[in-house]
């Protein structure tokens, strides 16, 4: 927290690289977060860049309630949830729920291990390649979950600050999201399901 602190306050005092440094240790979240949402890269370009303009415009408002880390994160998330209602793209598959309150709910979140190493469990190129073609065929938001909890290896209480949602919810959403992973990978490169 004492680095969040010293960078911000070194962006709000206008100090020469500041912003610029600030830019370069986020805009892989950032990215991430945005291009798993839109998955277009004209799109994901100018959302990152309407995330870092409202980063700037808002950072004085920042309290260190959270890492930068999660409110940068959060910051991103909002601009793509608001980029895909504009263009009406439902944020969760609907037949799949939201919720943890589902009938296997409590199983769901029983089984989720959060060990689990989703890419190294298919190490080759080419298991790799499709493995990133299943995670592309997800919705917007298993998308964006899976990504930060397993790219940006994020905990699921900073996930829940960065989305908003309940860490049930997000740990039924990674549950659900492994489970089609392994059914679509199965037929395609032996991955039991």
């Amino acid at each position: 927290m004492d680095a969040d602190r010293e960078l911000v306050e070194a962006v709000l005092a206008n100090r020469a690289g500041a912003f610029e440094r600030l830019v370069r240790e986020y805009q892989g979240l950032c990215w991430h977060v945005i291009q798993r949402m839109v998955r277009h890269p004209e799109d994901t370009r100018e959302l990152c860049q309407e995330a870092f303009l409202r980063v700037h415009r808002y950072l004085h408002q920042y309290r260190f309630d959270s890492p930068l880390k999660s409110w940068i994160g959060q910051v991103a998330y909002s601009v793509a949830k608001r980029h895909l209602e504009r263009k009406r793209i439902p944020l969760a598959d609907l037949a799949s729920g939201s919720g943890a309150d589902d009938a296997d709910g409590a199983s769901l979140l029983d089984n989720l291990g959060d060990g689990f190493d989703l890419e190294a469990a298919h190490a080759g190129a080419d298991e790799e390649r499709e493995l990133h073609a299943a995670i592309e065929r997800l919705p917007p938001l298993q998308r964006t979950l899976l990504t930060l909890y397993h790219l940006e290896e994020l905990p699921i209480g900073e996930i829940a600050s960065i989305t908003g949602l309940a860490e049930g919810t997000i740990k039924s959403h990674l549950f659900r999201s492994r489970k089609q992973l392994r059914e679509i990978l199965a037929p395609r490169i032996g991955v039991a399901a």
